[in-house]
C-alpha cells in the first residue's frame, strides 16, 4: 500500500494527513512544533509504513526550518510544494474558499500522491551544504531586515525630524551608514 504525507506547516504546529494510494485518510494529527512533536510525526509515520526501506514521502509548503531538517535526516523523499499551487488545487476540489488546516494537508498529500513526477525532491544535500544554506539564508534575511529598518527610520526622520535626514543625505553617507 504506498502511502504519502501532507504537512501545512504553521508556526506553532502542524498539521499531519497520511493517506493511501486511494486517496482515503488513513491517519491525521496535529503536532506541536517542538522535539516532542516531531518524535510524533517520525512514529505516525514509521507506524504507518510498510517497510523501513521505503520511507512515507512527505510534501509541505516551506522548504526550510527545523521540520524539513528533521524529516530531511530520515532519508525520506520532502518535496516542498509551492503555496499558489496548493490553493489552484484547493480550488479545482472545494468550492469554499475558507482555509482548514486539515483541507491543506490533505491537499499536500493528493497533491504528492496524483502528481509526484511533476515535482521535484529536495536535493540530499551534505551537511556541509545544508549549513551553508543556512547561513546563506541568515544573511539574506539580515540583509533584508536592515533595508526594512532603513526604510523605517526613513520614514520616521522624514516625519518628526526631516533636518536629520537632509544631514545624512550626504553622497556615500546613508542612514543606514556608521556615521548616520
Amino acid at each position: 500500500m504506498a502511502i504519502t504525507c501532507g504537512i501545512d506547516w504553521a508556526e506553532k504546529h502542524h498539521d499531519v494527513a497520511l493517506i493511501d494510494e486511494n486517496g482515503k485518510l488513513v491517519a491525521k494529527q496535529r503536532i506541536s512544533d517542538n522535539a516532542e512533536g516531531y518524535r510524533r510525526l517520525l512514529n505516525l509515520l514509521a507506524e504507518a509504513s510498510d517497510t523501513a526501506e521505503h520511507p512515507i514521502p512527505v510534501a509541505v509548503e516551506t522548504a526550510r526550518g527545523l521540520l524539513i531538517s528533521c524529516l530531511r535526516a530520515t532519508g525520506r523523499k520532502v518535496y516542498s510544494i509551492n503555496p499558489m499551487a496548493v490553493a489552484r488545487y484547493r480550488e479545482r476540489h472545494r468550492v469554499t474558499r475558507a482555509k482548514s488546516d486539515h483541507a491543506d494537508a490533505m491537499a499536500l498529500a493528493n497533491i504528492l500522491r496524483t502528481d509526484a513526477d511533476a515535482h521535484r525532491p529536495l536535493p540530499a544535500d551534505s551537511e556541509l551544504v545544508q549549513a551553508i544554506a543556512v547561513l546563506a539564508r541568515a544573511q539574506q534575511d539580515a540583509v533584508w531586515n536592515r533595508g526594512q529598518l532603513s526604510n523605517q527610520l526613513r520614514s520616521h526622520l522624514k516625519q518628526y525630524f526631516p533636518a536629520a535626514l537632509e544631514a545624512f543625505q550626504v553622497r556615500g553617507i546613508g542612514l543606514d551608514s556608521r556615521e548616520a
